[in-house]
């Protein structure tokens, strides 16, 4: 059986890779460090630097956190890419869900490496809850995972 084309799939990645680009420079430019906007009842704006991981986890390290999740996103970038490459005509949402991994994981890689810290905007909320702050790319990593698993209890996959 032929093997699904891999650039439909690195096409999705690069469509996750400029939305979130695009909306980090349009945040950056436009906002100042700390600044909130009000959305709606629950979302704000707030542009802030994010030097860790998911959920800020370890921001306070020093330093060396950034290359090591650097490190990280290009080591699980390129076993995404190499799986999406073997990727049958039929695992469509697979596809999808590693594309959209893929494309979050370079989103934030490329701030980590060209500003030192990752660029994060989204801010939720309950009433004086705030979840961490997080961006596109973080948002599209966390679809592709929830699809990921959705795919691995059979979601999406022909019956016999």
């Amino acid at each position: 059986m032929p093997k699904y084309p891999m650039l439909k799939w690195l096409g999705l990645s690069l469509l996750a890779v400029s939305l979130d680009q695009a909306t980090k420079l349009w945040v950056s430019g436009s906002m100042q460090l700390y600044e909130s906007i009000h959305i709606m009842s629950g979302v704000n704006l707030t542009y802030v630097h994010n030097t860790g991981a998911a959920f800020s986890f370890l921001s306070e390290a020093g330093g060396w956190q950034r290359w090591f999740f650097a490190a990280l996103a290009i080591i699980i970038s390129t076993v995404i890419a190499i799986w999406l490459s073997r990727l049958e005509i039929h695992e469509t949402l697979l596809g999808v869900a590693l594309s959209l991994v893929l494309g979050g994981a370079i989103g934030n890689l490329i701030d980590r490496l060209a500003y030192g810290y990752v660029i994060d905007f989204l801010d939720v909320y309950i009433p004086s809850w705030h979840w961490p702050a997080f961006n596109i790319a973080d948002s599209a990593i966390t679809l592709g995972v929830v699809l990921m698993l959705l795919e691995s209890f059979g979601v999406g996959k022909a019956k016999d």
